[in-house]
């Protein structure tokens, strides 16, 4: 879901009218909108691969790098992406492009923990440690918001660190209601009460029927991400309950 662009008309609207709604409405408004055709993480990419390729390190520069960080691409994937359009663009275009995200990606530092997390959320990226829900979970998660704010159905990426899981909940509702998993990378464990534990490999769907007990997560030896999304119902809410044993979930075997 793309957020209205306004820059051309708050800048340019009076002077420049025309350009204001080609850039505003048509560049940001349709082309940045056909996700269908090309996600908005790769549009990024292509974006400042163009700008560095042409020598545009100011702010319009800035702004993508930014766009890309909201878009998925890590840090991690942003410093090889520079380091590989040096090669073409050249290494003083580089330089000053990597200047600019390390501004970008400041706050990320904070957030990078060892054994190479960022790297790990499959296609939609790693995000920010998930601590809002921390004590939920057994182990360490990221939580990166696939669409914008106040979207009407809200979808993000979950990812777990080995042997990280989620406890037991239950998402109620009076009707409707209930959640879809889509394991986008990794090998996780999806289990509903007094059934077996699936193993869930990337393409795999799980929907999961409102009011009933489960819990999801990761392997013990693999990190697992997974988009989630509620369906709307009435009376909706979650209810979180006892951690997964670790006996038990040491049992499990893919």
């Amino acid at each position: 879901m793309t957020t209205k662009q306004t820059a051309g008309h708050d800048a340019l609207g009076e002077f420049a009218p025309e350009f204001a709604h080609l850039n505003d409405d048509i560049l940001f408004g349709e082309v940045w909108s056909r996700e269908d055709k090309l996600p908005l993480k790769l549009r990024s990419i292509v974006t400042i691969s163009a700008l560095i390729g042409k020598g545009i390190t100011d702010s319009s520069l800035a702004y993508h790098l930014a766009s890309a960080r909201k878009n998925g691409v890590t840090r991690q994937e942003m410093a090889e992406i520079l380091t590989h359009i040096a090669f073409y663009a050249g290494w003083p275009n580089a330089w000053a492009a990597f200047n600019m995200a390390k501004n970008v990606y400041a706050e990320d530092e904070d957030n990078t923990v060892v054994n190479g997390a960022e790297s790990h959320g499959g296609f939609f990226g790693l995000g920010k440690p998930n601590d809002d829900f921390a004590q939920y979970f057994s182990g360490r998660s990221w939580l990166n918001p696939v669409d914008g704010e106040g979207s009407y159905l809200p979808i993000f990426n979950v990812t777990f660190e080995p042997g990280c899981r989620n406890n037991w909940h239950v998402h109620h509702a009076s009707s409707g209601g209930g959640q879809v998993l889509i394991c986008v990378d990794g090998e996780g464990w999806y289990q509903e009460e007094g059934k077996p534990a699936r193993c869930l490999h990337p393409g795999d769907v799980v929907e999961i029927p409102a009011n009933v007990k489960h819990w999801h997560g990761a392997t013990a030896d693999s990190w697992f991400s997974h988009l989630a999304f509620e369906y709307p119902g009435e009376d909706t809410s979650n209810e979180w309950l006892e951690p997964v044993d670790d006996e038990q979930y040491n049992t499990l075997t893919a």
